[in-house]
């Protein structure tokens, strides 16, 4: 009769419970995404169509193209096979790329841990101890009146934090916000990530490109050396000119170390990227000639890049975390409802422990209201508000700041094509400049002064066009960056095993 009486006391307590958390509310803001900004644009003017073209390597016309959609691996625009499969070996095995899947994980945990306050807490304590009682005066506390015997005692405890005002749901929301923080920081990092890897490529390439130059250049002074050498011998030219083409043909076999200083070292961050060691190697080696610029470039509208950039992305999700924690806020100056029960037996002997007579239970109820603190929780309300007021700045900020990185990256990419033109245009010139002088100079009539002139001209234009040429492979790298990269629905990345 006792354990029907239970079973009902437990059903009137769960109804009153789910009867209460229906009713109640979740304290504080309800956070809204922000609006993309209005008006906002890359350009104050008529964005330009495309670049300029330009015959030779790299050369060719990007068309931009508005509201196009961003490739997931738009890395394969440059049309480089060895390039794609170090992209895809550094999304496989970049260390910093692990450690940001792995605290997303981790927060998506936290996420779930702290949705158990939600749920009851439940409990089982089971306990036995050896008791003897005093004889004489004392009345015997067993029924069989023995001074001596063992008791048995099971419970089961159960308690429960009435979630009226929505602080427990507010402290999940803002746990969530944080997980989805980590998870665009995650896909900050790849995005960061395919980029490094494409502009170390393309830097390593045009470090090739200028170790080749810098040797053809190193071969023409030389030439040029022999034949003041020889017009020396004939008296053609002073000691002092032959010194001075001496000093010029030791200055470029000076400038060639350096180069292949900055290619090794360039080809060690390389392989850092795809989680290599110095003393390993990657089997991909580039150049110039073996990447192509992309003519298609999308041109995300500005609703898209707040919707797709990561960082503004991860900004809006820390504006949710710091909406949540001003309901935590608020909530924890509200009344607190807790719900607890408890039911068990006590018995000396564990085949009488379901006799009704030896079942106990009792159920409480608890209410706590902070009355004084000196402040504290109104006075943390005010920070909590305080904070949201400053995630919001944060947010407006890195939206101007993605704005004006594309702004920056359109400028570039023009401005770039015409610098690709000019370069090409000047190391034309004198390439044809320094050939004429030399085949003068062989015939005796022109002065040696006119070629040193026309070698440093070349020498200049040599390598300037091979940095036009990367600083463009660069900046096309730099736009999709800008961009937010190809965007993906799925939560996970490629690779995530989360």
């Amino acid at each position: 009769m006792m354990a029907c009486r239970s079973t009902a006391g437990f059903a009137r307590a769960s109804t009153l419970l789910a009867s209460l958390l229906l009713a109640g509310c979740a304290v504080g803001p309800d956070f809204k995404m922000p609006l993309a900004p209005q008006g906002a644009g890359y350009m104050a003017g008529t964005m330009i169509p495309s670049t300029v073209s330009t015959p030779g390597m790299l050369g060719e016309a990007q068309h931009f193209i508005p509201g196009k959609e961003i490739p997931d691996q738009w890395w394969r625009l440059f049309h480089s096979r060895p390039l794609n499969a170090l992209v895809e070996r550094a999304l496989a095995e970049n260390p910093t790329l692990a450690a940001a899947r792995a605290a997303l994980r981790a927060a998506r945990e936290n996420v779930l841990a702290q949705e158990g306050s939600l749920f009851p807490s439940v409990g089982l304590d089971a306990s036995d101890a050896r008791i003897r009682t005093a004889t004489g005066a004392l009345a015997p506390t067993s029924a069989s009146g023995a001074p001596e015997y063992t008791l048995y005692t099971g419970q089961l405890n159960i308690s429960y934090a009435v979630d009226v005002f929505g602080l427990n749901r507010r402290m999940i929301e803002s746990t969530a916000a944080q997980a989805e923080t980590q998870r665009f920081q995650m896909e900050a990092a790849h995005l960061t990530l395919t980029t490094n890897v494409v502009v170390a490529a393309a830097r390593e390439a045009g470090l090739r490109s200028e170790i080749a130059a810098q040797q053809d250049i190193i071969k023409a002074e030389s030439t040029v050396t022999d034949i003041v050498r020889s017009q020396y011998k004939l008296g053609d030219v002073s000691e002092a000119n032959l010194l001075q083409q001496e000093a010029v043909l030791a200055q470029a076999r000076g400038l060639l170390p350096p180069l292949q200083k900055q290619l090794a070292l360039q080809h060690n961050a390389l392989i850092a990227l795809v989680g290599g060691f110095p003393n390993e190697d990657i089997a991909q080696q580039f150049d110039l000639s073996s990447l192509r610029v992309p003519r298609d470039l999308p041109v995300s509208l500005p609703s898209e890049l707040v919707a797709q950039r990561p960082d503004i992305r991860a900004a809006a999700a820390n504006l949710h975390a710091a909406s949540a924690q001003v309901g935590v806020a608020i909530a924890n100056r509200l009344p607190k409802i807790s719900l607890s029960a408890n039911a068990g037996t006590a018995v000396t002997t564990l085949a009488s422990s379901v006799t009704p007579t030896n079942m106990f239970f009792t159920m409480a109820g608890g209410l706590t209201q902070p009355l004084f603190d000196g402040g504290t929780l109104l006075h943390k309300e005010g920070a909590a508000k305080a904070l949201f007021d400053e995630a919001t700045s944060q947010y407006r900020a890195t939206v101007i700041g993605a704005f004006r990185d594309v702004a920056d990256t359109l400028h570039a990419l023009q401005s770039d094509a015409e610098a690709l033109r000019a370069a090409v245009t000047a190391e034309r010139a004198a390439a044809r400049s320094f050939d004429t002088m030399q085949q003068q100079l062989k015939l005796g009539s022109t002065s040696y002064l006119y070629v040193l002139d026309a070698e440093r001209t070349y020498e200049m234009a040599r390598l300037g066009l091979v940095q036009a040429q990367v600083m463009r492979l660069a900046d096309t790298a730099a736009l999709f960056q800008a961009l937010g990269g190809g965007w993906r629905e799925s939560p996970d990345l490629p690779g995530d095993p989360g």
